[in-house]
């Protein structure tokens, strides 16, 4: 049996400034008071290299997204060898915002990811389904395709990180049940075990989805969550520490 370790990441999105980082020092303690759980923050590109400081290597300092390419033409874009030279370590790919937003294909987020990994990242790819699909019984489905298209066929280095994050409970408050939950993740599991072997064993799956302190601990029950990716509650220490604790718990 692997004993996968918990991840708690959190995603700032187009939200913070170097005032807020002041509120790295509260979680940077909660990370060292739980010992067994890796935490980490994403804050956007600007904050990144002031983040890495702040944080003082007890937490994992990442980005939101990373382009495919090394360098280029490409305006308004942040290669993997960027990222890492500002001091993260850490890639999140393929998010529903930036799917929607961007128009991003899972070829695209494929593209990234492997960027990603090639510079060591724990590279979180998301994948997750709309009101709609769950609506119509294909939600297994449709995280199955991007599955299938969103994550590079092998890698050597880096770690591979999946999110599931439903579409219809990302910052509206509404939270998938613990069955929903289970469900998705024993279907992600099944993918990676059939595709990637042992590797898919080890692969931590995260949930994300208006996940707080008061839901933390029953998401963190379900078989096959290794931990969460937060969206607005890990903008603050009072809001994101109680989460990295219930973490620490289960």
């Amino acid at each position: 049996m692997h004993v996968r370790r918990k991840l708690v990441a959190g995603n700032w999105k187009m939200n913070g400034n170097l005032a807020q980082l002041a509120e790295l020092h509260a979680i940077a303690e909660a990370a060292r008071a739980a010992g067994g759980v890796d935490v980490a923050v994403c804050p956007p590109f600007t904050l990144i290299a002031p983040a890495v400081t702040r944080a003082g290597g007890a937490i994992v300092i990442g980005a939101q997204d990373c382009h495919a390419e090394e360098s280029g033409a490409h305006t308004g874009n942040v290669s993997a060898a960027m990222i890492k030279e500002a001091g993260g370590r850490m890639a999140i790919v393929g998010h529903s915002e930036r799917r929607a937003e961007q128009q991003e294909s899972d070829v695209a987020v494929r593209g990234k990811a492997v960027a990603a990994l090639r510079h060591g990242f724990v590279t979180i790819v998301c994948v997750g389904e709309s009101a709609l699909d769950r609506a119509a019984g294909s939600h297994v489905d449709v995280v199955e395709r991007q599955l299938e298209g969103s994550l590079p066929d092998s890698w050597e280095e880096g770690e591979l990180v999946l999110a599931y994050e439903p579409i219809w409970a990302i910052g509206t408050g509404n939270v998938a049940t613990p069955a929903d939950i289970g469900e998705m993740h024993a279907a992600i599991r099944r993918h990676l075990v059939g595709r990637f072997g042992d590797s898919g064993q080890r692969t931590r799956i995260l949930y994300g989805g208006s996940v707080k302190a008061d839901n933390a601990a029953e998401i963190f029950a379900v078989a096959d969550v290794d931990g969460a990716l937060v969206g607005g509650a890990s903008l603050t220490a009072d809001l994101f520490v109680p989460i990295i604790e219930a973490a620490a718990r289960s």
